[in-house]
């Protein structure tokens, strides 16, 4: 019995690491999408992002305003392809930390309260991508990893002919 639950570990074990990539690229595209669409439609009504942020007391509320919008604009369009998507994802979780300290700092009484924020999730995902970068179904892994496999293949090649 316990060989045969062994094998199926083994199989399964392989099944999910043959998709490893799947994970990554759903959590992308889920914020990606998402950030794409509120950011085009803060940059869309720009003057309505900055009442309210000036409703709740950012400074410099017009600039915040359209900061924030092109950030989700152009960050989640970033992190959607995954180009540079952990450096994109650094001033979304930025965006998400003032959105709960702000516009959500009514509704945090204790941690329960904050894990069910939507903005909590949100940030912990970007968090996710920037420390686990955007995965194998990724333009940054298309693009680095053939430059990274080039360069090592030149050094390799420089170093056996200096051997020689």
């Amino acid at each position: 019995m316990s060989t045969f639950i062994e094998r199926a570990r083994l199989r399964l074990e392989r099944a999910a690491k043959q998709l490893d990539w799947f994970a990554p690229l759903l959590g992308r595209v889920t914020v990606g999408v998402l950030f794409i669409s509120t950011g085009w439609g803060k940059v869309h009504n720009l003057a309505k992002v900055a009442a309210f942020f000036a409703e709740l007391h950012i400074p410099a509320p017009a600039i915040q305003a359209t900061f924030v919008s092109y950030v989700e604009l152009i960050g989640g369009a970033l992190v959607l392809v995954g180009l540079f998507a952990r450096w994109a994802s650094l001033p979304l979780i930025g965006s998400m930390a003032v959105a709960i300290l702000t516009a959500k700092a009514d509704e945090v009484h204790g941690l329960p309260d904050l894990f069910g924020l939507v903005e909590w999730t949100y940030l912990v995902l970007f968090a996710w991508i920037a420390l686990a970068g955007p995965g194998r179904a990724s333009l940054d892994h298309l693009v680095f990893t053939r430059k990274s496999a080039s360069k090592a293949s030149v050094r390799s090649a420089t170093l056996s002919a200096k051997a020689v």
